[in-house]
């Protein structure tokens, strides 16, 4: 709330925006599914317009999400994230690389502060914005608006010096994505684990090929699962799609949302300057 444009600030929020407008005492009573929003029509839509001409944007950040692909026999679940790489190095140890983390992918969102009309503690929601899908990921037709890189972050989040029309500008298709096919194991939403993410081959014709970003993630799955034997199953990594909310993110999650940050080691709801 007191936040200066130049501050980046970590918090939780519910999925699915709520107006600030919205007169009724129960949110869910809103008739309209507001989780995502199209970038052609969110200067339009009162959901999304008064939100977003004040200034409230912010960044959704995100393991990578699912889509399903209409097959012959049946939808065929796609994981979909941002290129992994080892830059990120531990230097202690001659000759000893270890991979930090996820690069998390960051989503462009609104976000609304509501207000109960008889009084109460107020509510911040956001929805994700979609735009049409890239070449490479053509079998979808919509998918988040990805910002790619520090500089598109903080165009996006610096709404005093980034006015509106300049910032819907950064709302594109990106092609710095890669993705493969898993399991529908993925299909259920009680199902929150490492094989939700692992890759699969569809047949002969239809091979997955070993990338690096896919031998990264086979690597890091491997290493949570054989490490100390006296490893508790709750230190494995948890993944979470764009269509399951979690409420309360992993300690892992929240190291490399710090990273993000810059703030490493700071309680989540800690501010800093940019």
């Amino acid at each position: 709330k007191d936040a200066d444009s130049s501050e980046r600030v970590l918090m939780d929020m519910r999925w699915g925006l709520v107006p600030s407008w919205f007169k009724k005492d129960d949110p869910s009573k809103m008739q309209f599914n507001t989780s995502n929003c199209r970038s052609d029509t969110m200067l339009k839509k009162s959901s999304y317009k008064g939100a977003l001409l004040k200034g409230k944007r912010c960044v959704v950040l995100a393991d990578g999400f699912y889509e399903w692909q209409q097959q012959s026999g049946g939808k065929q679940p796609y994981f979909i994230y941002f290129p992994q790489t080892k830059d990120t190095m531990d230097e202690g140890k001659e000759g000893d690389e270890e991979w930090k983390g996820w690069r998390l992918l960051t989503m462009a969102g609104i976000f609304d502060c509501w207000e109960p009309p008889t009084g109460g503690e107020m509510l911040y929601t956001y929805t994700i914005i979609t735009v049409d899908a890239s070449k490479d990921v053509s079998f979808i037709h919509h998918m988040p608006a990805i910002l790619d890189g520090d500089e598109a972050i903080r165009k996006w989040l610096d709404f005093a010096e980034v006015p509106t029309q300049e910032a819907v500008k950064l709302i594109q298709p990106t092609e710095n994505i890669v993705f493969h096919p898993v399991s529908t194991f993925v299909n259920s939403v009680h199902n929150n684990t490492p094989e939700c993410l692992t890759p699969i081959e569809l047949g002969a014709k239809k091979e997955v090929k070993d990338t690096p970003s896919s031998k990264m993630m086979l690597g890091w799955l491997k290493n949570s699962q054989e490490g100390s034997p006296q490893k508790k199953e709750n230190d494995l990594p948890r993944w979470t799609s764009q269509f399951i909310h979690s409420p309360s993110p992993k300690k892992t999650s929240v190291d490399i949302m710090q990273q993000w940050l810059g703030k490493e080691g700071e309680p989540a709801a800690k501010k800093r300057k940019a």
